[in-house]
């Protein structure tokens, strides 16, 4: 099967199509790209790796063809997370850099994530680039490279220098988070890496601050105690039993390269990323007086376009993907940029998604309101409306994604459940906005035949109404 990016990297089973054969050709890609783009020949590229099953092996892998390439390697020491190698990448002024995760995915996955010298995702034309390179190699039968003994791959290796990114990142972030804030709260604090790259980052930050820290699933374990490494409510049955039982005022949680957040109040309630992105918003605005432009990608609450109109900033839609972000981050003062999946980022960061320095954030928001998560919430609800939201995966037959998105155009409603369809946006799939500010989004898959149903509704019994129209419409 031909090796495709997706909106953020290449992932395959491990041992089906994720071998250290194709591993090799993509990473030879990538070389090639960096070689004929790059504009200092010093510069070099970083490597980092996840905890999953031969992350570390993939990396040296991939650090070793770089390096035979001509190109200088700083290989992370340990797994980290993506966030750090993204920041690592600014640091040393890099050519860019390469993390071996498959993110949230399931345990038996692995995956290439290729990030730009902006420390953000690859963009679309850089990754269509490296693509191009990848299939004119494969189309001439261009050998992959021999392997390497397992037993080899721990020596010394010309051209590849080893290095911590915890330190440098950390010092970064104390920047942007308000240390003395939390420092003087007396906040306790359960965090669940989830067993993934995140292990010991918030736990270490908020200690330093004085906090109380409770840090489950912390160890190695690459296969994520059989739990998909993904922040959302459904895996965080361990986080949130500590919640009810324990004198914890916050949960954290990120994914399994910890570029994605989940969190849990005080009673044991999951806050999903919609509300943390707008509680983040209004905090960024109204406490720390920072202004500029928020970038949603089409999936996110309705939520934060209230917030922004009613603080005067501008508010730009995106498709999904992080990278579509970055692209605004890197033209626009943007304050603030994330996506309903859970990868948010701030002014003066990483353009890219960080589950870390968002749990952070997170953290300083309740050492500045003195109050229970649940009770801001509520407050944020009642001050700029009820949201509520609900998304449904279906499987289905092959289809033509084009024909499906032409359809639901040229069918599209006049009203659902009783609400007029006042604007249909198609830039991804198809949303139909309503008059009440919920919406439905049918959005195809681009890479296996699924069908992603999302919606947003002022109650929460009207979201599976409106799931299930989005399903009929689509003629599922």
């Amino acid at each position: 099967m031909p090796i495709k990016f997706g909106t953020d990297g290449w992932r395959a089973v491990i041992s089906e199509e994720f071998t250290f054969t194709n591993v090799r050709r993509v990473a030879r890609a990538i070389a090639a790209y960096l070689l004929e783009t790059r504009v200092d020949p010093s510069a070099p590229v970083v490597i980092g790796f996840d905890t999953r099953f031969l992350s570390d092996r993939y990396a040296l892998e991939v650090s070793q063809v770089l390096a035979d390439a001509g190109l200088t390697v700083y290989l992370s020491r340990c797994d980290c997370p993506t966030p750090a190698l993204a920041f690592a990448i600014w640091h040393w002024k890099a050519l860019g850099g390469i993390m071996i995760t498959a993110s949230h995915n399931p345990p038996r996955y692995n995956g290439i994530k290729f990030k730009g010298h902006h420390g953000g995702p690859g963009l679309r034309s850089e990754t269509r680039r490296i693509e191009e390179i990848l299939e004119k190699e494969l189309a001439h039968g261009a050998a992959a490279g021999d392997a390497r003994l397992l037993s080899d791959l721990d020596k010394d290796y010309p051209g590849i220098a080893r290095f911590d990114p915890m330190p440098a990142y950390l010092d970064h972030v104390r920047k942007l988070v308000d240390l003395k804030a939390i420092s003087t709260s007396g906040l306790r604090v359960a965090v669940d890496p989830m067993y993934g790259a995140g292990r010991g980052y918030v736990a270490s930050f908020l200690r330093e601050a004085g906090c109380e820290v409770m840090e489950l699933h912390g160890d190695m374990n690459p296969g994520f105690g059989g739990i998909h490494p993904e922040p959302i409510e459904r895996n965080l049955s361990d986080l949130i039993a500590a919640m009810r039982d324990g004198p914890y005022d916050l949960g954290l949680a990120s994914d399994g390269d910890a570029d994605r957040i989940g969190a849990v109040d005080a009673q044991g309630s999951f806050v999903d990323p919609h509300r943390i992105f707008s509680l983040l918003l209004r905090h960024l605005v109204e406490k720390r007086q920072i202004r500029g432009a928020v970038v949603k990608t089409v999936s996110t609450t309705q939520l934060l376009n209230r917030l922004s109109h009613h603080y005067g900033l501008p508010l730009y839609e995106t498709p999904v993907g992080f990278n579509h972000i970055c692209e605004w981050m890197l033209k626009e003062d943007v304050l603030i940029g994330g996506e309903e999946s859970g990868g948010i980022t701030i002014k003066g960061h990483i353009p890219d998604g960080d589950g870390i320095l968002t749990g952070l954030l997170l953290a300083e928001l309740l050492a500045y309101e003195r109050k229970p998560l649940h009770v801001i919430v509520a407050q944020l609800l009642q001050d700029f409306g009820e949201f509520h939201y609900g998304r449904k995966d279906v499987r289905t037959h092959a289809f033509d994604k084009k024909e499906l998105t032409r359809q639901l155009l040229q069918e599209a409603p006049d009203s659902i459940l009783d609400h007029r369809v006042v604007r249909i946006n198609n830039s991804d799939g198809v949303k139909y906005l309503l008059d009440d500010d919920g919406w439905l989004l049918i959005r195809p898959s681009g890479t296996e035949p699924l069908l992603r149903i999302y919606a947003e509704a002022r109650t929460p019994e009207e979201v599976p109404h409106l799931l299930a129209a989005g399903a009929g419409l689509a003629h599922l």
